[in-house]
């Protein structure tokens, strides 16, 4: 039986290459058609990105999916470039989140993925994530910014990317990300660039 540590990365991992598919979010402006979309969240109550990027700026980690120990990850998981690293991606952010908490104006941190609210709880409870992960179970967010992704066994999976919003925009982003453990501290460059 193999075992999975879901906590580091291989070191033979697959480099995603910028596609391009997140070309158009470097160009965006106005945001408004997500202001009506709301995402639940594992922290109970439902979020609306857009409006909360009108209180204080959004950070927002997207990533394919997490795993569950003693389940097996799908078929070729690791052999898909940026695929791979979404328990050590989530990890770094908890470990950065006081960082990012020194910042002014003080960031709102979320997660999220195209993964049930129930699934994603498993894995908060487990990790002790001190920040929620969002749900987008329905497709809306991703639909709406046509965020990058790609299928695997017939679900529709996230690429890994970063953005920053604030006041109904994107600001800034990082994509793609690699390696996944690292994406809290590129974040940060996100930040700097604003200053």
């Amino acid at each position: 039986m193999i075992t999975m540590d879901w906590n580091t990365l291989p070191d033979n991992l697959p480099v995603p290459v910028d596609d391009g598919a997140a070309d158009h979010l470097k160009a965006q402006h106005e945001l408004a058609e997500i202001d009506h979309i709301i995402l639940p969240a594992t922290s109970g109550p439902f979020v609306n990105i857009y409006a909360e990027s009108f209180e204080r700026p959004v950070l927002l980690f997207i990533y394919p999916r997490t795993g569950q120990p003693g389940v097996p990850n799908p078929n070729g998981w690791d052999d898909i470039p940026g695929a791979r690293g979404c328990t050590p991606e989530l990890c770094g952010i908890k470990d950065s989140v006081e960082s990012f908490l020194q910042l002014t104006p003080r960031p709102a941190i979320f997660a999220l993925s195209t993964q049930g609210t129930a699934y994603q709880l498993e894995v908060a409870t487990r990790l002790s994530l001190p920040y929620p992960i969002l749900s987008d179970e329905r497709l809306e967010l991703t639909r709406a910014l046509h965020l990058p992704t790609f299928e695997v066994e017939g679900q529709t999976l996230l690429k890994r990317i970063t953005l920053l919003f604030d006041k109904g925009r994107i600001t800034g982003l990082q994509y793609p990300v690699f390696p996944s453990n690292q994406a809290a501290q590129d974040a940060q460059k996100l930040f700097d660039l604003q200053s």
